[in-house]
């Protein structure tokens, strides 16, 4: 089978990438922007459509448009902080928690890897259902993630779970010995020089170029500045699920340092690398370290994927040495994902084949 295109031809202004996007979107219901890259930064981009509906439509999607990027949190803020930790000796990804973290020693958490919470392998509850079972008190919601008998052993499925980055989020911050959103800022949003890449909840300037999502009704109004995910608003809105605002400008930056990682990045090639490889020993989907390998290709094809649920993704490939963005608040809209599912596969195979 031969390669996709070269990123030029395909990424020109009303190419293959611009038209399909445009189409796509008006298909989907949804404004949008999409960048594609390489190594050497963005190679192309474009938008289509308004921020939303009612007042939000008169202000045009942009690439400076802050984005409730959902669950892309668990690849801009979680994954790189555990990969200083990692680098740094102080996350061993193969030991069970509760031999190195006293928080969890005796208690079912503690059984399981960091390996495993970042692959979605290690046999946690599928769901969060946080108010349900634990209230609204963040202390006591953590304390019931950590108690939570696993729905299955450690190590047998591939099964995708918001607990799994939650309690991740809280074992970096506790090991770094300060906030996952303080960490994100130093160790990864500030080196990359994405001025816009923050936790919410947003002040009136940032809001008013953020894509609003959903109607919430205790709000009684579109939640726009404020996260989107319910799990992430009750812990204060700063998890390692979900939480996290940021543009495609500075998803650019970040994407483009994971093929051309900056010296001195506390993170860098050698977290990459192994991050960007299969790690489930052939359970499906396959997923590298927090990231998923991308539908429709082989995990040996090295493209790499993540979602948000609000409408977000975003992929990477360091064997075809390219990345690419597509970013809408489709939530804002509707839930009928399929027609954006069709969207993104066919952008996924128009740039990495």
């Amino acid at each position: 089978m031969s390669g996709p295109e070269a990123l030029p031809e395909l990424a020109a202004p009303a190419g293959v990438v611009d038209r399909l996007v445009t189409a796509g979107l008006a298909g989907v219901g949804t404004g949008g922007v999409w960048s594609v890259g390489d190594a050497g930064g963005v190679r192309g981009r474009g938008r289509s459509g308004v921020l939303g509906q009612g007042p939000y439509g008169a202000r045009e999607m942009d690439h400076d448009t802050l984005f409730d990027v959902a669950s892309i949190t668990k690849i801009v803020a979680l994954w790189p902080c555990a990969g200083v930790l990692r680098q740094s000796g102080r996350l061993p990804l193969d030991r069970p928690l509760g031999h190195f973290w006293p928080e969890v020693a005796g208690r079912a958490a503690g059984e399981v890897t960091v390996r495993q919470l970042l692959t979605h392998t290690a046999g946690m509850p599928l769901r969060t259902r946080f108010v349900e079972l634990y209230g609204r008190d963040p202390a006591v919601i953590l304390a019931g993630v950590l108690d939570a008998p696993l729905y299955r052993a450690p190590g047998t499925a591939v099964e995708y779970t918001d607990r799994a980055a939650v309690l991740l989020g809280h074992l970096v911050g506790s090991l770094a010995g300060s906030p996952l959103d303080e960490l994100a800022a130093r160790q990864v949003w500030r080196p990359l020089g994405m001025s816009d890449t923050r936790y919410g909840p947003l002040g009136p300037e940032l809001a008013a170029r953020t894509a609003p999502t959903e109607y919430e009704e205790l709000a009684g109004t579109e939640l726009c500045g404020v996260v989107h995910d319910p799990s992430a608003r009750l812990l204060g809105g700063v998890s390692g699920n979900a939480g996290a605002f940021s543009t495609a400008r500075d998803l650019e930056r970040f994407l483009t340092a994971l093929l051309d990682p900056p010296p001195g990045l506390p993170w860098g090639e050698e977290w990459i690398a192994e991050s960007l490889r299969e790690q489930t020993g052939g359970l499906e989907p396959a997923r590298g370290l927090s990231w998923l390998c991308a539908a429709g290709t082989d995990p040996a094809e090295g493209t790499f994927v993540h979602y948000g649920f609000t409408g977000t993704g975003i992929w990477i490939s360091r064997r075809l040495g390219r990345w690419a963005l597509l970013l809408t608040n489709k939530v804002h809209y509707d839930r009928e994902f399929q027609p954006l599912t069709d969207l993104r596969n066919a952008f996924r195979r128009a740039v990495f084949g």
